[in-house]
C-alpha cells in the first residue's frame, strides 16, 4: 500500500514538473499599473487525446464509452449536460478564482471598461484517469494572449502553456472536475509570472 501511494506521490510529481509556460512574443510592460483585466475564453481550437481529436468527435468517445460500459443512455445525456456546464462555467470560474488569489490585478468576464483582453484559448486537453488509488492528472494547453479591449488584433503579449496538470494528491473521479484543477493551474503560473514582471 506504502508503495502505491509514493508511486501516485512520484507520479503526481512528475506532471507537476512538466508544465511548462514560455513568453511567444511581447512582455509584461503594458500590464504596470492596471487594475482589472478582461478575459475571453475561447475553445474553437480545442484538441483531445494524443490523436488530437475535435470537441465532436471527444463526445462521440465519451457516448461510445458509456455504451460499451452498459450504462444507462441517460448516462450520456448527464455527461454531456455536464461537459457543456464545465466548459461554459466551472472551467472559466477555475481559471478565474486561481488568478484573482495570485495576482492584485482582478480578472473578470464581459469587462468592457478594462483596457487589456486575456484571451485564453485552450489548445489541447488530455482528460486523464481515475482508478481508486491509482490515477493520471489531467494535462491542459493553452495559448495565452493579452490584446487590447478596443482593438483585439492588437497583440501585447502571447504566452505559450503547455501541460498544465489537473488533479489533487487524492484523484479526482470526474474528468471535469480534473480537467478544471488544470485551468486553475495555468491561471495560477500565469498569475505568479505576472506578480514577477510587473513591480
Amino acid at each position: 500500500m506504502k508503495k502505491l501511494l509514493l508511486l501516485g506521490l512520484v507520479s503526481v510529481s512528475t506532471f507537476v514538473m512538466s508544465q511548462k509556460m514560455k513568453v511567444i512574443s511581447g512582455n509584461f510592460d503594458f500590464l504596470k499599473g492596471q487594475k482589472e483585466l478582461n478575459l475571453q475564453m475561447d475553445y474553437s481550437q480545442m484538441k483531445f487525446y494524443k490523436e488530437n481529436m475535435d470537441e465532436s468527435d471527444y463526445i462521440a468517445k465519451q457516448e461510445k464509452d458509456i455504451q460499451k460500459a452498459n450504462k444507462n443512455p441517460e448516462e450520456f445525456t448527464k455527461w454531456k449536460k455536464d461537459w457543456e456546464y464545465s466548459k461554459n462555467t466551472q472551467f472559466v470560474d477555475k481559471f478565474l478564482a486561481s488568478m484573482n488569489k495570485n495576482t492584485d490585478i482582478k480578472t473578470s468576464v464581459n469587462n468592457k471598461k478594462a483596457k487589456y483582453t486575456l484571451v485564453a484559448q485552450t489548445v489541447w486537453i488530455y482528460p486523464g484517469w481515475f482508478a481508486g488509488v491509482m490515477n493520471q492528472p489531467s494535462k491542459v494547453s493553452m495559448n495565452l494572449k493579452f490584446v487590447e479591449t478596443s482593438n483585439p488584433s492588437n497583440v501585447l503579449l502571447e504566452i505559450d502553456s503547455k501541460n498544465a496538470p489537473g488533479d489533487n494528491f487524492v484523484g479526482l473521479p470526474n474528468n471535469n472536475d480534473r480537467i478544471s484543477e488544470g485551468y486553475a493551474k495555468t491561471a495560477k503560473t500565469l498569475a505568479n509570472m505576472i506578480d514577477k514582471k510587473v513591480k
